[in-house]
């Protein structure tokens, strides 16, 4: 049996003895936050046990390694939607120790995928059409610093509600401990000059 037909036979069952009825909730975050957090496995349910979350309290948004790159890309988008349409108004950025995005090389990567099929003249035409696999593909060196970076990329965008939180969290994989690294509480705003006038 394919992985496919097990997940909809068991889906099936699951629907039919109404088992959905326990994770019954609104599409409105009941403790009001938004987290931008790692995909690795470790933290499927360790992440939300550990913060005391229950199905309906957050809207979780994975990517590897909780980075935010791009101010203007479907994280921070993402973030947006959830403070503004879906009553959200604290941002937490949760990186994790032992995050496999520190270890990632670009050209290894690369070699997998010529590996797995995809075709050199694949990688040669998209290379030369100004895709830089090592830019994109790069990892982190510091999962604090990536935290950082991240927060500061959404505590400045310019259409975050003023006044929003923005913290900054590091979890243990194993343990579920989380370090605080960034208050997003006792961060002090930044206002242009020309506003103040």
């Amino acid at each position: 049996m394919h992985k496919l037909e097990e997940i909809l036979n068991f889906n099936q069952s699951f629907v039919e003895n109404k088992e959905y009825e326990q994770y019954l909730t609104t599409k409105f975050p009941e403790k009001k936050l938004v987290i931008v957090t790692c995909m690795d496995t470790r933290l499927t349910e360790l992440l939300p046990k550990a913060m005391n979350l229950k199905n309906g309290d957050a809207k979780i948004i994975k990517n590897a390694g909780a980075i935010i790159t791009s101010p203007f890309g479907n994280i921070m988008r993402s973030i947006l939607v959830a403070l503004y349409e879906l009553k959200a108004n604290e941002v937490m950025i949760i990186g994790h120790h032992e995050c496999g995005m520190t270890a990632i090389e670009p050209e290894v990567v690369v070699g997998k995928m010529t590996d797995r099929g995809v075709p050199d003249h694949v990688i040669h035409t998209l290379r030369n059409s100004g895709v830089n696999f090592n830019r994109w593909l790069k990892g982190f060196d510091s999962v604090r610093d990536s935290v950082v970076n991240s927060a500061k990329i959404v505590r400045d965008h310019p259409l975050l509600p003023p006044g929003t939180p923005v913290h900054g969290l590091i979890i243990h994989p194993e343990t579920g401990h989380l370090e605080l690294v960034s208050d997003g509480y006792s961060v002090e705003p930044e206002f242009d000059d020309l506003a103040s006038e």
